[in-house]
């Protein structure tokens, strides 16, 4: 590796460690989870509000990690588990994702036109029992577990769908009776070896735009994401090797035979916009708090792309025109997939990612995906290094722009603590927590109150080394993720900062406590200070 504006100077070896070794720093219970102890009472706190000015603004970065289950690729680990262990490992992923003071999960729930959680429009997910449509056995709701774990534990949870995939090529399972391919196949196209829903029919999209909304309506999920899967990248004939053109030939004729004056390719790209804006209107008036973030492929349009980037154009082939959607301000967050090294100049991360931010005019977040999943234990993994130096190259935009982050695909690479990255993250990047950055423009549509600052118990452990400290929320929307933001004062030190609503905090030399609640956008609320009495 290469050192250069404060990264990490490596040798691009294994950091002297395993290339999959179980992280050394996880607890035996979850961090900030309830307590196991015992306690001698609870200690009286002194009202000290004036002090609460003192404290400095919470640290801001978004940490996610894609949880996939196309393919089991995170979870579940495989088909036809018990619902006992598929709760198991989910609970494993979350407690990992928290001790490592991640903030986010990105859960696939909708892989092809089929849901790992209980719906009346599409059959449940083969890749939970291994066969099309069978419920988990016995009966529980992944999705709404999913929800109620990652709150318990800080986390938001963003709810990841494919819009347009009807089935994926490693599928083995026979297609339910109520799966589109079979209910409506009309529908869906055969392209390569996959099935894929033809974006040019208006009916299809109403369908997709209602399984959204049904999921809105009865999850209390934080974001809803689509990934860069909109029209099939391409794939060859092969006997002529040739490219093949997308079979959407009906929906194209009702095009033209309507009056359509648009050339083929132009509609294409209508369709997709036209999908991206409704999803984006159906959140605001459905759920007005949850996002709406879109991870595509990471290189923009050719006609706009800077010098010297070069490579594949989801704007041709995949009719996704990112650019049109960040000048129109139809997402809250971008994720481009910018899945190369540092060094690998035609694609190289810092052009890509000042290019993003450049296409910004309604400043909306954009936090890169970071392939992680590269590292691995075989000769030709990338070295944890560059997940590390990529990192810093996303946190140099501070201050300039406070809203930094990253998502790493995916979360088995750090289950698995690959060339101990893991641990590389927590004792540097991750040492401290981060609260998710806000999204102010959100309260234009109907986020407005700002959460109270919390109530606050403070329980002497016994023995007598620490505290136990717990908030509760003083609001009167008592739903949803509660999340708190704590300073913590020592004598003769500075500030600590902390998350959580249970937190476990050293008692010698303790002064100040100043605590505050985060809204739904994740704006920080008036703050109340305390000293002991």
């Amino acid at each position: 590796m290469f050192a250069r504006r404060g990264f990490l100077i490596g040798t691009g070896g294994a950091l002297g460690l395993a290339a999959c070794s179980v992280p050394t720093w996880l607890p035996s219970r979850p961090p900030n989870g309830p307590s196991t102890g015992t306690f001698s009472g609870s200690v009286r706190l002194k009202p000290a509000h004036e002090l609460a000015v003192q404290a400095p603004s919470a640290p801001r970065e978004f940490r996610a990690a894609w949880v996939a289950t196309v393919a089991n690729i995170d979870w579940p680990s495989r088909k036809g588990l018990s619902s006992e262990a598929q709760q198991a490992e989910a609970i494993a992923l979350l407690n990992q994702a928290q001790a490592l003071k991640l903030n986010a999960i990105v859960l696939q729930i909708r892989t092809s036109a089929d849901a790992l959680y209980h719906s009346r429009l599409e059959p449940w997910s083969e890749y939970l029992s291994g066969s099309q449509g069978q419920a988990p056995e016995p009966f529980y709701d992944p999705l709404s577990f999913w929800v109620e774990q990652a709150h318990q534990r800080g986390l938001e949870l963003h709810a990841w769908f494919n819009p347009f995939r009807a089935r994926q090529s490693q599928a083995t399972s026979s297609p339910d009776a109520s799966h589109l391919s079979r209910s409506q196949p009309q529908w869906v196209k055969r392209y390569g070896d996959q099935l894929w829903i033809d974006p040019g029919e208006p009916a299809a999209a109403e369908h997709t735009l209602a399984v959204i909304q049904d999921v809105l309506q009865r999850y209390d999920i934080d974001a809803v994401h689509i990934d860069d899967y909109f029209y099939p990248y391409p794939v060859q004939d092969p006997q002529s090797k040739q490219e093949l053109d997308f079979p959407d030939e009906p929906s194209w004729q009702r095009y033209v035979q309507a009056g359509g004056l648009l050339k083929r390719h132009d509609w294409r790209r209508q369709n997709v916009d036209q999908l991206v804006q409704r999803m984006a209107q159906l959140i605001r008036s459905t759920k007005p708090g949850v996002r709406f973030g879109i991870s595509p492929f990471g290189l923009g349009k050719p006609a706009l792309r800077p010098v010297g980037i070069a490579g594949f154009s989801q704007y041709d082939k995949l009719y996704a025109d990112v650019e049109r959607w960040l000048a129109e301000g139809w997402l809250d967050y971008l994720a481009p997939q910018l899945y190369w090294p540092i060094a690998q100049k035609a694609q190289a991360f810092e052009v890509l990612r000042d290019y993003w931010q450049a296409q910004n005019p309604q400043q909306r977040h954009i936090w890169p995906g970071l392939f992680t999943s590269k590292i691995t234990d075989k000769p030709d993994s990338w070295p944890s290094e560059e997940i590390l130096n990529q990192i810093a190259l996303s946190r140099e935009l501070r201050p300039s722009n406070p809203s930094i982050g990253h998502l790493h695909f995916s979360m088995v690479a750090l289950k698995q603590n690959r060339r101990g990255l893991a641990d590389a993250l927590h004792a540097g990047p991750y040492a401290n927590p981060a609260l998710v950055p806000p999204t102010p423009w959100l309260a234009e549509a109907g986020e407005q109150t700002l959460e109270p600052a919390p109530e606050v118990q403070l329980l002497l452990a016994d023995p007598v080394e620490s505290y136990t400290m717990r908030l509760k929320s003083n609001s009167s929307n008592k739903s949803g993720l509660q999340r708190y933001a704590v300073w913590l004062r020592y004598a003769g030190s500075g500030w600590v900062f902390r998350s959580g609503s249970e937190l476990l905090i050293a008692a010698q030399g303790l002064e100040v406590m100043v605590v505050s609640a985060l809204d739904r956008i994740g704006r920080e609320g008036p703050r109340s200070a305390y000293t002991l009495a």
